[in-house]
């Protein structure tokens, strides 16, 4: 029951592990339709980008304003275009961003898959509330993508 159609995944969160690899790798044996975006996920060039571009800034506050409008250019449209969009939160870093990203997908009225560890789980309750699914590991997210794109369990 595979539907005729290619599906656009927006994978959006930490920067810091291979979770988008496992999950584009576990598509990818799946034979499943599926095309990934994501934002910039070169961490200095995602800081850097707005004053590389735009010139240089004496405050931090206003270099990271630049970079923080040149990446919504990206991350907005990316967003905008995707049929689901997967939020990952890591355990090493608070990921505001992150949660910028799931709130920006629930207000478009994207479905949201949210994925994190277990000790993860009260601290982010009202973004899990919002979510269609919550997956503790990226196997889980190529499941949940296999069985709503054909219709069939692991």
């Amino acid at each position: 029951m595979s539907t005729n159609r290619t599906w656009t995944v927006y994978l959006a969160g930490e920067i810091h592990t291979d979770w988008r690899q496992e999950i584009e790798d576990g598509c990818a044996e799946a034979d499943l339709p599926v095309e990934f975006s994501g934002p910039v996920t070169i961490h200095a060039n995602s800081d850097d980008c707005g004053v590389a571009i735009l010139g240089d800034e004496e405050k931090p506050f206003w270099k990271d304003h630049k970079g923080a409008g040149v990446n919504a250019i990206r991350t907005r449209t990316l967003i905008s275009e995707a049929d689901l969009v997967v939020v990952k939160f890591g355990e090493k870093y608070r990921q505001w961003n992150a949660a910028f990203d799931a709130g920006f997908a629930t207000a478009l009225g994207t479905p949201l898959v949210i994925l994190h560890p277990p000790e993860h789980t009260h601290a982010l309750k009202e973004v899990d509330g919002a979510a269609q699914a919550v997956a503790e590991q990226p196997s889980q997210v190529v499941d949940i993508l296999r069985y709503v794109i054909t219709g069939q369990l692991p």
